[in-house]
């Protein structure tokens, strides 16, 4: 089928009220977990490559393992660099073929993170790329963030409003109350504050860190406005129990496909839930 733009996606996804999974892939045995579990459960996806991911296997490999998958897909696959905060870097994704692209600029000023961003739209748009921008700040479990450091880093909607409005991008991730890398489901959504961005901007709303966030929050979120769900660390568990389990159960096993398999299969239920929790199963149809 080859890859599609995430405006495609999530504009349905905000017409029918889900939220489409995006999952963080590193390596062939994730992106093979990821598409394997879309198809059979029918639903719309979007594969992530971070700018750690690419620092890892290098733009064009991330790029030629999506594309192959996406190609035999039965189900539309758009593959998003998340968190490009290097200019260079949003430009070489989309000259590699990326169909949507994210510019972080929520560490700059306002002015700046708008400048930018619209540049990105620009060189984006012509060509039917997407762009995702980032308003309000993430925190990370590394950086130690108290709630109330939390309160005020999270989205302003009068300056969603103004940042959407100046720069054109076709959806928006706000801080709402998740936090990067969390192992604990345990976050708690200002879902009032989702509320009052989706009905100032009219666009679709993204959720980053949302492994640390409980499933009825989650429920919550999407009802409220969120339209993409961005899942990477409970990928990295589901990957991490896989190989701990077979190698406890077979200490002497050298043959890394027999070990990988395990936890292709651990990441396929765990991404099979994140896609029936957010309401994007049989919605490809």
């Amino acid at each position: 089928m080859g890859f599609v733009s995430n405006d495609i996606l999530l504009k349905k996804a905000q017409k029918e009220g889900y939220a489409v999974g995006a999952f963080n892939a590193n390596n062939m045995e994730i992106v093979q977990a990821i598409i394997e579990t879309a198809e059979e459960e029918k639903a719309p996806v979007i594969l992530q490559a971070s700018q750690g991911a690419i620092n890892y296997a290098g733009v064009d490999y991330i790029t030629a393992i999506v594309k192959v998958a996406s190609e035999k897909a039965s189900v539309p696959v758009s593959l998003h660099l998340d968190h490009g905060t290097d200019f260079n870097q949003v430009i070489k994704c989309i000259r590699a073929g990326f169909s949507s692209v994210m510019f972080d600029g929520s560490k700059l000023p306002l002015k700046d993170n708008i400048t930018i961003t619209k540049k990105v739209v620009e060189i984006a748009h012509p060509i039917m790329v997407s762009v995702e921008g980032e308003l309000g700040r993430i925190g990370g479990v590394e950086d130690q963030v108290s709630v109330q450091a939390l309160q005020a880093t999270m989205t302003d909607p009068q300056e969603a409003l103004e940042f959407v409005n100046q720069t054109g991008v076709d959806a928006l991730a706000i801080a709402v109350g998740t936090v990067h890398g969390m192992r604990k489901r345990e976050a708690k959504l200002d879902i009032e504050r989702i509320e009052k961005i989706r009905d100032l901007v009219k666009i679709p709303l993204v959720l980053h860190g949302a492994s640390g966030v409980p499933d009825s929050e989650v429920k919550r979120a999407v009802k409220a406005g969120i339209c993409k769900i961005n899942i990477d660390t409970e990928i990295r568990k589901a990957f991490v129990r896989g190989i701990s389990t077979f190698m406890k159960e077979n200490p002497d096993e050298i043959d890394p496909r027999k070990i990988l398999n395990k936890a292709k299969t651990e990441m396929k239920e765990a991404v099979r839930e994140k896609m029936r929790l957010f309401g994007c199963s049989w919605k490809a149809m």
